[in-house]
């Protein structure tokens, strides 16, 4: 018997790369999962079968809200969101466009807050059944410390982590946990994008020399895989995490705990 047996769970961002490891390890703890993404496809440009689509700009009020009356109509109840989805825009605030800054935060900061407050009554129904209810957040350790030419992005993950707090205090008087996962360097789409664009500092390296580099950074000389992340989020999700509410879970293979001069 799986840790999620029998309840049921929405992840935005659902075909991306953390994503859809999140949901096919619910999948395989006994979840009914949702996987909500702006296509079948996600950023890996092939369906899962692991985990039920539903089409969600998660800037949408109007999508939210048809999003979680689809599982109203099929459960009632919701057990657990992971607020997965993201986007990262490599530039200064200089070279930022006002619609590339507005953007940021639609995605990153709004689509939480939407999802989350559309959430609540079906996440109290869970609750009410006498488990916690559990929505967990992404923010990133670029909350907390910046890597350069990602001005936007640190601002986002930054409220991301303020909204977290303050959501855990609000809700868990209603059996409702909230954290957040802040992610260190993990093998996505959305890095593999960093290493080919600005933001990487490349200066005329390969990929290949790139990867070895942000490695080597690291105390445990390697990123992350999102099966790295959708460990953490499992437990988050699970009853065993009944006591675990308003934290920020860093998850960067030790990168964020060194002197950044010292890379030793």
């Amino acid at each position: 018997m799986g840790t999620l047996e029998g309840k049921v769970a929405l992840v935005t961002g659902g075909r991306g790369g953390i994503g859809r490891a999140i949901c096919a390890r619910f999948a395989r703890e006994g979840a009914q999962v949702y996987a909500a993404d702006l296509s079948d496809g996600g950023s890996l440009g092939e369906p899962d079968g692991s985990s039920r689509f539903v089409r969600l700009d998660i800037a949408s009020e109007d999508e939210v809200r048809a999003a979680m009356a689809q599982v109203a109509t099929d459960h009632g109840r919701l057990d657990v969101l992971v607020n997965a989805a993201g986007i990262e825009i490599e530039k200064t605030i200089e070279d930022t466009t006002l619609e590339e800054w507005n953007r940021s935060f639609a995605v990153n900061v709004t689509g939480t807050f939407l999802t989350s407050k559309h959430a609540l009554p079906l996440m109290r129904a869970a609750a009410a059944g006498g488990s916690s209810a559990s929505i967990i957040n992404f923010g990133s350790y670029d909350g907390f410390i910046a890597d350069p030419g990602l001005a936007a992005y640190c601002a986002t993950k930054g409220a991301v982590h303020a909204l977290t707090r303050a959501m855990a205090c609000d809700h868990g008087p209603e059996g409702i946990r909230v954290n957040a996962i802040c992610p260190g360097y993990v093998d996505t789409p959305m890095l593999q994008s960093f290493f080919t664009g600005d933001g990487s500092g490349g200066g005329g390296k390969t990929i290949d020399q790139l990867q070895e580099a942000v490695r080597d950074v690291h105390p445990m000389r390697t990123y992350g895989t999102p099966d790295d992340i959708a460990n953490l989020v499992n437990w988050l999700a699970g009853d065993e995490a009944r006591y675990a509410s308003g934290q920020l879970w860093v998850l960067d293979g030790g990168l964020s705990a060194q002197v950044q001069q010292m890379k030793l």
